[in-house]
């Protein structure tokens, strides 16, 4: 009997340590709630980071594009040039003196035209020119002249595609795309951190039902100790007991070496060092959400940003069929410029007299022959096209039938809670009266020890099906960009506003 007491107060000695230190690891960490987990992991996710500068990039390549549309102002300046040497004349087969000197600059205004790849150009050049010479047969040996030459200039391109038109369309659709990029990646990065979360959530329901059951089998074996001691029962139940009991203190450590390495996988994944102390928050409500599949549908093929992506791929395989068609193309432009030129010795009267000088040209490029250039390009362009259309019907069949299985997954798991709520409270009841009957000696500690592993097996499985819904209409809400929970987009409204200007 002495024996059975000291085996008694080892076990109650040993579960207070563990119930103790679970306690006491508890109050030590930070509670941390899905929102939170998410904005640590934007924070500290080295993809997303790549994600923002790329998005970035895209974005301040398209300002710089704008600012090229806008009028470009510019100044050149010449301030002094000078030269002298020896020039030969042939008519008098002498070498005379040449000296030069010259001073400038020039002010220029650029304006592109967006609609017609046009450029339209405002220039004034000013000049100082200074000469002289030692030739006998110069009729004036030093000259000084003030030049100032204004002119208004247009050039337009023909028989060809818009090339500034297409180059900013083409920054556009690449800014869009690196949005795009960056939202599916802040949905993927949603998806994991749930994930994770749900997944140290569960084991930290696995780790509190391990402890409950250790509890039931510490009652359970201080119910059978007493019994052996009296010697109404069989010193062998006291030994079943204790298996029972050493099982459960073993599923405790289990489950805590479970939680700890699912919590060192999700601080990787939030970028947190792995001696930070977390302990997940979460309220699982079994909730379920009505969800029209029809709805859920529409709303993905209208808003699905792959889908977006492409038609962005579309629609650049159709800028580079444009620029294979201008392969050794037939094109041409005209120029026209109309200006004032005045000049004079003296500054003064320099404008006295002015110049009036227009000018109008036309060029064309004529390709011969390229050897079957062109025709390759082309082919090679309408193959890409074709293959970008293909991936696009591709993507919209996918999307539709990866709804359609979500729609009925969320329906199978909203029947597996309810099934499992039920289990759970039929095993409690079996539980309890199977207790009842073992504490009355009809019922041996094995059988009582089954029971107890189907409650908690019961109260996992309810969880777990909790979790595999709440995850899977999180996938819902990816698939859709719909928040069936809210009844509300979730697209954002910059990127609808992009959307609309276009």
């Amino acid at each position: 009997m002495d024996n059975i007491r000291i085996r008694r107060w080892f076990r109650v000695i040993l579960m207070a340590a563990v119930m103790g230190i679970g306690a006491t690891s508890l109050m030590a960490q930070a509670l941390l709630t899905m929102d939170r987990a998410l904005d640590i992991a934007e924070d500290n996710s080295p993809d997303m980071k790549q994600t923002e500068l790329a998005l970035i990039r895209s974005q301040e390549r398209l300002n710089a594009q704008r600012a090229r549309l806008k009028s470009q102002f510019s100044i050149t300046l010449d301030p002094f040039e000078y030269e002298k040497t020896n020039r030969f004349d042939q008519q008098t087969s002498e070498w005379y003196l040449n000296e030069s000197a010259s001073s400038g600059g020039t002010f220029a205004i650029n304006q592109r035209i967006l609609p017609t790849d046009g450029q339209l150009m405002l220039v004034n050049r000013f000049s100082y020119d200074y000469s002289f010479t030692e030739s006998a047969f110069a009729s004036d040996p030093l000259s000084k002249t003030f030049t100032n030459n204004l002119y208004l200039q247009f050039t337009q391109p023909i028989f060809t595609y818009n090339r500034t038109k297409m180059e900013t369309e083409s920054l556009e659709l690449d800014y869009e795309s690196s949005l795009l990029r960056y939202l599916l990646m802040r949905l993927s990065l949603e998806r994991n951190v749930a994930q994770q979360f749900y997944a140290v959530y569960s084991n930290q329901m696995s780790l509190e039902i391990s402890k409950e059951e250790l509890v039931s089998n510490q009652e359970s074996y201080t119910i059978i100790s007493n019994k052996v001691e009296g010697g109404l029962l069989a010193l062998e139940e006291l030994y079943q007991a204790e298996v029972n009991l050493a099982t459960s203190n073993s599923g405790v450590f289990n489950a805590e070496l479970t939680l700890q390495n699912s919590l060192d996988q999700f601080k990787v994944l939030l970028g947190l060092p792995l001696d930070t102390s977390l302990l997940i928050a979460a309220e699982i409500m079994a909730d379920t959400v009505p969800v029209n599949q029809e709805l859920a549908i529409t709303h993905a093929l209208e808003n699905r940003m792959e889908l977006r992506e492409r038609e962005i791929d579309i629609e650049n395989a159709n800028f580079g069929l444009i620029q294979a068609r201008s392969t050794n193309e037939f094109a041409g432009s005209i120029t026209a410029s109309f200006g004032v030129q005045a000049y004079d010795e003296v500054f003064a009267d320099m404008f006295q007299t002015p110049t009036n000088t227009p000018a109008i040209g036309i060029s064309f490029d004529i390709p011969l022959f390229d050897w079957g250039e062109r025709k390759s390009e082309i082919k090679a362009a309408e193959a890409s096209l074709h293959t970008s259309q293909l991936q696009y019907e591709v993507e919209r069949t996918d999307i539709e039938v990866n709804i359609r299985s979500v729609v009925r997954s969320l329906k199978n798991l909203e029947n597996q809670i309810q099934i499992q709520r039920i289990t759970v409270v039929n095993a409690q009841l079996a539980y309890d009266i199977n207790l009842e009957r073992y504490r009355n000696g009809d019922l041996t500690s094995m059988d009582l020890g089954l029971y107890q592993s189907q409650l908690s097996e019961a109260k996992m499985a309810v969880t777990n099906a909790i979790i595999d819904y709440k995850i899977e209409l999180l996938n819902l809400k990816i698939q859709t960009l719909y928040d069936f929970e809210k009844e509300l987009p979730i697209i954002p409204e910059e990127f609808k506003s992009s959307e609309n200007e276009k």
